[in-house]
């Protein structure tokens, strides 16, 4: 599976199912049609995504939008952002405060995250855990004979690439905690 096709099983889900579960469940069931190999790809595609996204620049505006953005916090965003589409996707990992021009991050705007639904946080924790529930053997074990290694963390960011982020301090002046 290449970038394209990537991109086009993450957006056709948002259009087949309206949650992160269904999305979820829709994902699992069109990998499997697709067999191991292409899972395995699928699973790259998504770490190298992340890859992109896991950066000082980034986390930072996360951690504007949440008032302090955790690990976790910030390992789950990264998979809900990919699940925004390539476009917005694209636009953030140049631009981390791009973020604010998201429909999804703008309603979150004057609440605290103790006020947002469940299904208004801005992650996706599951989206990790498609490939291997979709592989039909042990996906990290394929991964490795193929010579790629998941991770389960972000990488320790530089702090010192950190940016303003004006657009999302307009929107989270006290940050979002």
């Amino acid at each position: 599976m290449d970038v394209e096709g990537f991109w086009a099983l993450i957006e056709r889900s948002g259009r087949e199912r309206d949650t992160l579960d269904g999305r979820e469940q829709w994902l699992i069931g069109e990998l499997r049609k697709l067999g191991g190999t292409q899972i395995e790809d699928f699973a790259i595609r998504l770490q190298e995504c992340r890859d992109r996204v896991d950066n000082a620049a980034t986390w930072a505006a996360v951690d504007v939008v949440y008032g302090g953005a955790s690990t976790d916090t910030f390992w789950y965003f990264q998979c809900w952002l990919i699940g925004q589409g390539r476009e917005a996707f694209e636009e953030i990992a140049a631009v981390p405060d791009a973020l604010a021009g998201l429909p999804s991050i703008r309603r979150l705007a004057g609440r605290t995250f103790h006020d947002w639904a469940e299904e208004e946080w801005p992650w996706w924790e599951s989206l990790v855990y498609v490939p291997g529930q979709a592989h039909p053997g042990d996906l990290e074990k394929a991964l490795a004979a193929r010579g790629f290694q998941t991770r389960s963390d972000p990488f320790p960011p530089d702090w010192s690439q950190i940016g303003e982020y004006p657009a999302l301090r307009e929107l989270f002046p006290a940050g979002g905690g």
